[in-house]
């Protein structure tokens, strides 16, 4: 019995709707263009890169030290699906910490943020459904619930005078009856715009009325930087204000969290969500059927990290802290930059001449002058005419940045 040789001549060729492609939905995803930049530096000697959103360090060591110990006594099996029991209850006395009581039984484990953020989609919305987000706006988020079918409308930050800014009124028009999810970040990546205490009662009241699931990505919840530290015993200060300081555990809320922030830990990938008691049986079933558990060695680590790490974690935000302003005074200083300072995590989110097309202005950066940034537009159409620098690494590398930069502009402004 003879076969057709696809790779001869004869084969016949399909038709073009008939070759094998993914379903339109994940087809018409928009694809990262901060990796479109980075991919654009290989190749390119001594990139200076400011575009993704790590630090420059290490995983501190004792964290390390505790991933190797688990490892060295073999701590290699498949775990229970939310997490073991000991990391789910260090998880609940530190959340209590920061946001008043929770139970470990309304906490879960997962393989990273954004795997969280996913599973907590997936839990409360689906096809057909209506979700909110407030951008500019890491695209995982924006990019998720379309993935299962929904559609998304977004609410975009005022920029003015004192940098980011949430039009509320907007945003509770915006979450009509029938809106099934909102999806909001602060302190946000890209802007570090962090959410007042105010307006998140205000979409918490509003969300309650009309039956709206909030998911709360607040992974860069310790990089805020509040000028009116309240005492070192006191969570005020160490924490931005959070959707737990106000809900129940057992409302429509679901907390999105990760270790790669605070921790240094974005390699690892673990993450953690807070969410009602209601949830965790089919929580458990979609974890299965996405990871099956997370790593037992990597969750050894994430114990250590949350019982040995707040003198690590607080000496980080002021590093972080210093670095921002650091930056931030720097670029002030060059024509035609506008940069306003933020109140968290560990981006600075500035305009530059040239940066109506950010995406190409940043390959010429990384192209011309050794420099990498994130274009604004990667964060959607209200982040065009703005780049991301993340600032999480040691000033000196960061004056080499401005340097750069300084160097491009000038040359740019003589031609």
């Amino acid at each position: 019995m003879s076969h057709a040789d696809p790779t001869s001549p004869g084969f016949p060729t399909p038709p073009m709707h008939e070759l094998p492609n993914a379903r339109e939905a994940v087809r018409a995803l928009r694809s990262s263009q901060i990796r479109e930049v980075a991919n654009a530096g290989f190749g390119v000697p001594d990139v200076l890169p400011f575009w993704f959103g790590e630090s420059d360090r290490v995983t501190p060591p004792f964290i390390r030290e505790a991933a190797a110990e688990a490892l060295g006594r073999g701590d290699t099996f498949y775990t229970h699906n939310l997490g073991i029991a000991p990391l789910r209850e260090v998880l609940a006395r530190y959340v209590s910490g920061l946001h008043g009581a929770t139970a470990a039984d309304n906490v879960a484990v997962t393989s990273a943020g954004v795997n969280a953020l996913m599973l907590a989609a997936q839990l409360v919305t689906g096809a057909g459904d209506r979700a909110v987000a407030v951008t500019p706006l890491w695209p995982n988020l924006v990019e998720i619930p379309k993935i299962l079918g929904a559609t998304v409308e977004t609410v975009p930050l005022v920029y003015g005078e004192r940098g980011w800014a949430l039009d509320l009124e907007r945003l509770l028009a915006t979450l009509t009856p029938g809106t099934k999810l909102l999806m909001i970040n602060s302190p946000n990546n890209p802007t570090g715009w962090v959410m007042t205490r105010d307006e998140q009662r205000a979409v918490l009241d509003h969300c309650r009325r009309h039956g709206i699931w909030i998911v709360a990505d607040e992974v860069y919840e310790r990089l805020y930087y509040a000028d009116d530290y309240a005492g070192e015993d006191d969570a005020t200060g160490r924490t931005a204000p959070s959707f737990l300081d106000l809900a129940s555990r057992d409302e429509r809320l679901i907390c999105v969290n990760s270790f790669s922030k605070a921790w240094l830990m974005t390699g690892w990938r673990l993450g953690w969500m807070v969410a009602p008691r209601a949830l965790m049986d089919d929580l458990g079933k979609l974890v299965e059927y996405n990871t099956s558990c997370t790593p037992s060695f990597v969750q050894q680590a994430g114990i250590a990290a949350v019982e040995h790490g707040e003198p690590f974690t607080r000496a980080l935000v002021a590093d972080l802290r210093a670095s921002r302003d650091h930056l931030a005074a720097a670029l002030a200083r060059l024509p035609g930059v506008d940069v306003k300072v933020p109140h968290g995590a560990m981006y600075l989110f500035f305009r530059l001449p040239g940066a109506q097309n950010s995406l190409e202005l940043c390959k010429a950066l990384v192209r011309d002058a050794g420099l990498g940034l994130a274009p604004g537009s990667a964060f959607g159409p209200e982040g065009e005419g703005f780049v991301r620098w993340c600032y999480a690494c040691d000033p000196a590398r960061l004056d080499a940045g401005v340097e750069r930069l300084a160097g491009y502009l000038a040359a740019r402004a003589g031609r």
